[in-house]
């Protein structure tokens, strides 16, 4: 499971690469970690193209909020049958990419670097809410076929995955959900 990743381009980098609008530019990159703003590719409801919109990476877990304003945030979709997740999964307007250049590994295991396919910035799958007071985004974490369904990586999508991800109903974006070989992202 991913609990933090890397993201060392500004928005204008990432804007050229995945073909999206982009406002001002507030990122200029670094490690992100759950409960922090980061920014998202998501498609535009009135245009369909594709714009960077700054979200906080995670949900609320349900009944998380402490007395102190604390939250237990929940960053990843691994069980995509869930009824928490299957509302967003199959509404393809919450749909996301979540642009990247490492995953970092947990903190349990020894940071490594992997040989890898994807480019240096490359985007993994997830899913985004708007909350009353903040929008939020979750990444699609599959299982690791190396690993035999005792680890998850995140899904990264590569070109046309990308678009599909973003566009096709849900019997079709589901197929992208198939167990992946490790290595094919870079590991801080």
């Amino acid at each position: 499971m991913t609990r933090a990743y890397r993201l060392d381009a500004p928005s204008g980098a990432i804007a050229e690469a995945f073909d999206a609008a982009h406002g001002p530019a507030p990122w200029g990159g670094g490690d992100l970690r759950p409960g922090e703003f980061a920014p998202v590719i998501v498609r535009s409801a009135r245009t369909s193209q594709r714009v960077i919109r700054p979200m906080v990476w995670g949900y609320p877990a349900p009944n998380s909020l402490k007395p102190n304003g604390e939250v237990q945030w929940v960053p990843t979709v691994r069980n995509v049958e869930s009824p928490f997740w299957i509302g967003n999964l199959r509404h393809v307007e919450l749909r996301c990419l979540v642009p990247a250049t490492a995953i970092i590994p947990t903190a349990k295991r020894k940071p490594e670097r992997r040989d890898i396919e994807a480019p240096p910035l490359f985007a993994m799958a997830g899913i985004w809410r708007d909350l009353t007071h903040m929008p939020v985004f979750a990444i699609i974490s599959v299982d690791d076929a190396a690993e035999q369904g005792k680890r998850s990586t995140p899904l990264i999508l590569k070109g046309p995955q990308q678009q599909a991800w973003l566009s096709a109903d849900w019997k079709d974006a589901s197929k992208l959900l198939e167990p992946r070989i490790a290595g094919r992202a870079p590991c801080a």
